[in-house]
């Protein structure tokens, strides 16, 4: 039987709840009807859970969701998600500026830096962390320095722990053979078309437009899928970002948001206000803020004029200071200055975050990448090799650490070649006419978009 992951009423009600509990709501009356039915805890790792649920309890899920999004949040002053609220509780919001010259070969270091980061964490994704600590080590490869390898693994530990099903055909070591797809690349390609399309002025309808036209629904998850879902059922931005769906402060909207950034170099403020609007279409509050976080963060990157923690900083400037992200990238960037061993970093976020969060929860996994940045200080193999073996959602923390990071380089030459070269200058996807493309050519269509008024 087809078990469709992310959007059954029965599978989404546990994550709301828990969704309601973080946003300062009072769940504990529609939890208990919940579990007084026999409803199911949320499904732990996967999508969907194993069995599929009566149809008495589809029903109660689908009036518990509604009501569950009735309920008022103490949070909500604290963390808006319309773009003027936003600017009203960013004292520091940064001014428009100029848009400063790049290079292709900055962006081609940028593009092949997310790329890279992302295969580094694909094997081990959904892996807890002592896994990737055991795989690892098993290969003399602790603290990570290169791709994950299967060769020498004891068959007992990968019996325990075996590597993500979907990606270790191809993205183990012995296995690399160019690119692979995966939605960490094929959104930053859906962002180029939209801005081809659309121009900087782009809107929230524009993305669900340029999604329904190019994004096959199958490679959707999460957030994007209920949003996706939401669309074809008539629903209208910024509605999907909310209706039924309890991922809207998950990862998904942060691992759009490069694009933004690296077509405004050197303004911060635009980036951060592009990223909000592309993120309306499936996120709210902190879901929102880690995209316009990342998306200011690159744009100061790509000047090639600041340090990373000068580009952390200015990140920061976006996100509502009272808001649950920006105490969780305070705190992290602290615990990462104040200990030289990363592991007591990724211990310390992992004891806070992971009893309440889900993996793949926007707060934690930004707070991760800060802390691995600021540990690197920027430098590229530091920065995707500790944010991927801090677990959580591994090929999208390494895929937004290394475009920061691979920016922060200036030129693909400034990438270690056993890196890039098992890349073969080709990136697998279904998006478009993109298939086969080259990070080169990428650079020179992105650069394209930087220079558009």
């Amino acid at each position: 039987m087809l078990r469709l992951t992310w959007v059954q009423p029965e599978d989404l009600i546990g994550h709301e709840l828990r969704q309601a509990a973080q946003d300062g709501r009072e769940p504990k009356a529609v939890a208990a009807r919940w579990r007084a039915a026999g409803g199911p805890e949320a499904p732990a790792t996967a999508g969907a859970s194993p069995t599929p649920a009566s149809r008495y309890l589809r029903q109660l899920a689908e009036d518990l969701l509604d009501e569950l999004a009735d309920l008022p949040s103490a949070l909500a002053d604290d963390e808006p998600t319309d773009l003027d609220s936003i600017r009203a509780a960013c004292p520091d919001w940064p001014e428009h500026a100029g848009t400063p010259a790049t290079t292709p070969q900055h962006l081609e270091a940028a593009w092949l830096g997310r790329a890279t980061g992302c295969l580094l964490g694909k094997p081990v994704e959904k892996l807890p962390l002592d896994a990737i600590r055991r795989l690892a080590d098993s290969t003399g490869n602790w603290p990570l320095t290169t791709y994950f390898t299967a060769r020498g693994v004891p068959e007992d530990l990968l019996h325990k722990h075996p590597w993500n099903r979907r990606s270790a055909t191809t993205s183990l070591a012995e296995n690399i053979d160019g690119m692979p797809e995966d939605d960490d690349l094929d959104y930053p390609l859906l962002n180029l078309v939209l801005l081809q399309r659309h121009g900087r002025d782009f809107t929230t309808t524009d993305v669900a437009g340029t999604w329904l036209d190019e994004l096959p629904a199958g490679r959707t998850f999460t957030a994007e899928r209920v949003a996706y879902r939401n669309l074809l059922t008539g629903l209208e931005p910024p509605r999907t970002a909310r209706h039924r769906n309890p991922f809207r402060e998950w990862i998904g909207a942060l691992i759009r948001a490069d694009v933004h950034g690296w077509t405004n170099p050197g303004d911060p403020a635009a980036a951060a206000e592009q990223a909000h609007r592309d993120a309306a279409l499936t996120h709210t509050a902190n879901g929102v803020y880690a995209a316009m976080f990342a998306a200011a963060a690159i744009a100061t990157a790509a000047t090639g004029e600041h340090d990373v923690h000068t580009c952390l900083r200015t990140g920061l400037t976006v996100v509502p200071p009272r808001s649950r992200l920006a105490r969780a990238v305070h705190h992290a960037v602290g615990l990462a200055r104040e200990h030289d061993d990363f592991d007591t970093v990724v211990d310390e976020l992992h004891a806070i975050h992971a009893p309440t969060h889900h993996w793949v929860h926007a707060v934690p996994n930004t707070a991760l990448i800060a802390a691995a940045l600021t540990h690197a200080n920027g430098d590229f193999s530091g920065s995707i090799c500790r944010v991927v073996s801090g677990g959580w959602d591994t090929d999208s923390n390494g895929a937004t650490a290394g475009s920061i990071a691979g920016l922060l380089a200036r030129d693909p030459a400034a990438l270690p070649d056993r890196w890039t070269a098992p890349l073969k200058n080709r990136l697998s996807t279904s998006i478009g006419d993109f298939n086969g493309i080259g990070f080169d050519t990428l650079a020179h269509l992105t650069h394209r978009e930087t220079l558009r008024p």
